[in-house]
């Protein structure tokens, strides 16, 4: 049976490519190439979660928000500090659960990202 076996990529809009991709390397580590792109290879069995929420769902944010990226982090607690000290709009809350630990930032196109340290085991 033909079917679908995992997200492909995460794709964003931007209103200026070049200077997102530049607040994701240096704010997150996120090793974008000069085109705007980074391709992960999972070097241990990770998941990948694909979820739908409501329409009318808070989660993400500002009502406009389409989409939000969840990004798997190694130290949610030392990353929040980093980003907190360059000025990266951190949200307050944080939350600890059965999954692991949560936190949420926002870039500097209004788009809520969430950061998630995984519970060992996962």
């Amino acid at each position: 049976m033909a079917k679908v076996t995992g997200i492909g990529g995460v794709f964003l809009r931007a209103r200026n490519p070049v200077r997102l991709a530049e607040w994701y390397r240096a704010n997150l580590g996120v090793p974008m190439s000069e085109h705007g792109a980074v391709t992960f290879h999972w070097v241990r069995e990770e998941t990948t979660t694909f979820a739908l929420f409501a329409n009318d769902t808070d989660y993400f944010g500002e009502p406009g928000q389409r989409a939000m990226l969840n990004l798997r982090v190694d130290d949610l607690h030392a990353l929040l500090g980093r980003l907190r000290e360059r000025g990266v709009e951190i949200l307050p809350q944080t939350e600890d659960s059965e999954f692991g630990r949560f936190g949420w930032v926002v870039d500097p196109e209004g788009n809520r990202i969430e950061l998630w340290q995984p519970a060992p085991g996962m």
